[in-house]
């Protein structure tokens, strides 16, 4: 199968995201088949093992993200992708790479739940379980696509992200975006971040904590001394899991490393920017909002690429111009109560909600008459 060239490609979402891992450099994948991202694993089985990349079908996704992490202290650039189910069953995996400071890249295309649920429907109900899905204290990034375009190239900044800050970093995708077909333009050139790796010298510990917050890795196999450990652990690397002063440096830089770097790591569209009605939404919840908002000046949408870290100075920004706020998800209120606790912070207590349940994405005839009744 031929590498897609520069230019326009007409191309469905899966399938995107897979050339965006292709082109940001993925050399090890471990999948399991689940609706609706099989795509994404069955054309990897045939692209990947093309780029001289390592391919494996697992039995369960327990052991799939286990492999993208060893794979990753190999020294290559690794990634799974599944759904809801599969999803939770990664939790404890997802929970070892962030004490480990392992990056992966972990690809969600979210569906109707809970338990099986609608294996080929849309919804946004993993966006808490993408943050607080395993125990602890500790910071991930999840990015989330709006269209085929954005399949690719979140997929690739998912890559770069995870290697800058040694976290694993997730695609938040669904079945509606991972099944639409579209236009998509393939650039020339990629800009791709590199892990930092410790000196070649193997001067330095594994652990040594530069001013970044972000540790040089110490790949297995390229002569250095790599303690790798999911215990609490000092910048040694020898575990001293009694020890309050180390757990609280350990967790406080895990977290600040991603949290003092927000505006990095941040990715949004704002569209009138000036408007007093706005609509915060994102991924499939944020196609008919566009729509709106591109025909009405007087409707302002902030359409995040980046859920989690929030990116919270952008909302702050909304909510201290707008006199109302319409949230839209297709949950049941997740990222609403977030975006309510940071308007209400400065003075906007117009905050509403829009749900959209039962697969479908939200239409423009359902958010215009909430739109109507809010204060603008």
């Amino acid at each position: 199968m031929p590498d897609p060239k520069p230019g326009i490609e007409f191309m469905q979402g899966n399938d995107a995201c897979t050339e965006g891992a292709l082109a940001a450099g993925l050399k090890f994948f471990a999948g399991y088949p689940i609706t609706p991202s099989t795509e994404i694993t069955e054309r990897l089985a045939f692209r990947l093992p093309e780029k001289g990349g390592v391919f494996l079908q697992m039995e369960d996704e327990l052991a799939c993200i286990s492999a993208i992490v060893g794979a990753s202290w190999a020294g290559v650039k690794a990634m799974t992708t599944t759904s809801g189910p599969g999803f939770s069953l990664m939790q404890e995996g997802i929970g070892y790479a962030a004490m480990t400071e392992t990056p992966v890249v972990i690809v969600n295309v979210m569906r109707g739940g809970p338990s099986t649920g609608q294996p080929t429907m849309a919804t946004q109900a993993d966006v808490m379980q993408a943050k607080w899905g395993s125990h602890g204290d500790y910071q991930i990034i999840a990015l989330a696509p709006f269209s085929v375009q954005e399949s690719y190239d979140l997929t690739v900044e998912a890559f770069n992200l995870a290697e800058k800050y040694r976290v694993p970093t997730m695609l938040l995708s669904d079945a509606e975006i991972a099944h639409m077909r579209g236009r998509i333009e393939i650039p020339k050139r990629i800009d791709l971040v590199e892990r930092k790796e410790l000196c070649s010298d193997r001067r330095g510990r594994a652990y040594d904590i530069p001013d970044e917050l972000v540790p040089p890795f110490t790949t297995f196999g390229h002569g250095h001394r790599a303690f790798v450990t999911g215990m609490t652990h000092n910048p040694q690397g020898n575990i001293a899991p009694e020890d309050e002063k180390v757990q609280e440096e350990l967790v406080l830089r895990l977290n600040e490393k991603i949290l003092k770097n927000q505006k990095d790591i941040s990715r949004y569209e704002i569209t009138n920017p000036d408007a007093k009605k706005f609509v915060i939404s994102y991924g499939t919840s944020a196609l008919a909002a566009k729509e709106i908002a591109v025909e009405n000046k007087e409707i302002g949408l902030l359409r995040l690429k980046t859920i989690w870290p929030l990116p919270e100075e952008q909302i702050l920004d909304i909510a201290q111009r707008a006199r109302s706020i319409l949230v839209v998800e297709m949950n049941m209120g997740q990222l609403v109560r977030e975006i309510q606790r940071l308007a209400c912070s400065v003075g906007c207590r117009s905050v509403r909600f829009m749900s959209k349940l039962g697969g479908e994405a939200p239409r423009k005839r359902e958010i215009l008459p909430v739109l109507s009744r809010m204060e603008g």
